[in-house]
Order: C-alpha cells, then structure tokens, then sequence
C-alpha cells in the first residue's frame, strides 16, 4: 500500500474514534443528569443573611450558591442529639477535605448562648481550620421563620426541640434532600446524594 493510500484511511479511523468518543462523552453526561434528576426538588431556599462565627461576616444564601450544602440545627450545650450529629457533620468536613464543591453550615438554635466566639470555640473542638463549616448565629425568631419556612422543618420548643435532619442544599440554592443526622443509613444516602450530585457540574 503505497504512502498515499494510507493516509485517507488513517484520517477515517481517526474521525471514526473522535465520533466514538464523543458519543461516549455524551452518554456520560446524559447519565449524570438523569442521575441528578432523580433526586427530587423539595423547594428553594429564601433569602437571608445571619453571621458567620468564623469571621463575624454576614452569611446567607448568596454564600451557599455556587457549592453543595449540608445544613443542620445544633446549640452547643446540647446533651442528647448534638454530640451524635456534630461528630457525624465532622466526618463529612474530614472526607470531602479539599474539595470546593461542598461546604457545611451549621445553625445554632440557642443564640441566647452562643456567642459568636462560644461558636468559634466549638468549631475548634471539632478541628475546623478553614470556612469550609461554617457556624451561624441570627436571632431566635429569625432561626425559628427560616427553619420553618425555608427548610420545612419543624421548630418547636427550641433549643431542646431542634430538628435532627442534615439538608442537602445544591449549588442553586434548592434543598435537594433531607437525612436523618443520627444514624448511619441516614450518612450513607446522604453521601450517595452528594456523589451524585457532584459528579455533574
């Protein structure tokens, strides 16, 4: 075969792997968002904007677009549910190190106690370096509308009565699941949802 007669063949074979590869890049990304699609909207997050205990910074909505977020609701003298959930949101802060696309956000319910540095204390205690958890204070009844009325989660008899359910919040600001924050079932879909949820942006 003479040298001529090779290279139409070679340049054939080698739009024929373009077409091919193509194809498979498309299926990939049909498949991440049929995946994401499965994973129901249960409404969008109304604006608001508490303080960071980090940096005494506001922080809202606008803070959380743009990242996957796991919220939940915790007061730091808490003696029942707290020291299981906190550790738990730990472990989430510990295996997604180093990644940008999720952050965590924890909500005090008893700002009455928890001083912006009573919070920074506590994240301490609980080995956050950097703003990727992050802890917020507002007023009482400003907790108790968005937990309520932004989350759909009940807020009765706060402190004591704080919800125990992780939010998994995506990078548009709508809450895309509910986990319950005590037990392991409730770790593992949630980090089912996050992969997923992930894996297509």
């Amino acid at each position: 075969m003479s040298e001529k007669q090779k290279y139409p063949k070679m340049l054939i074979w080698l739009v024929a792997a373009l077409i091919v590869l193509a194809a498979f890049a498309a299926f990939v990304v049909h498949q991440a968002n049929l995946s994401r699609s499965k994973i129901s909207v249960w409404g969008e997050l109304p604006d608001f904007q508490f303080t960071a205990a980090h940096n005494g910074e506001p922080f809202g909505l606008e803070q959380m677009k743009g990242r996957l977020t796991v919220v939940n609701f915790i007061f730091t003298n808490c003696k029942s549910a707290c020291p299981i959930m906190t550790p738990n949101f730990a472990e989430l802060y510990k295996l997604y190190k180093g990644s940008e696309k999720i952050q965590l956000v924890s909500i005090t319910v008893d700002p009455e106690r928890d001083s912006l540095p009573v919070l920074r204390e506590y994240a301490r205690a609980y080995g956050v370096t950097d703003d990727r958890w992050v802890f917020l204070w507002a007023p009482t009844e400003e907790v108790v509308r968005l937990c309520e009325q932004g989350f759909m989660l009940p807020a009765d008899n706060l402190p004591m009565g704080h919800t125990t359910k992780f939010t998994l919040v995506d990078c548009d600001g709508a809450i895309r699941s509910y986990h319950e924050g005590l037990d392991r079932e409730g770790m593992v879909l949630l980090k089912n949802n996050i992969r997923q949820l992930a894996g297509t942006w």
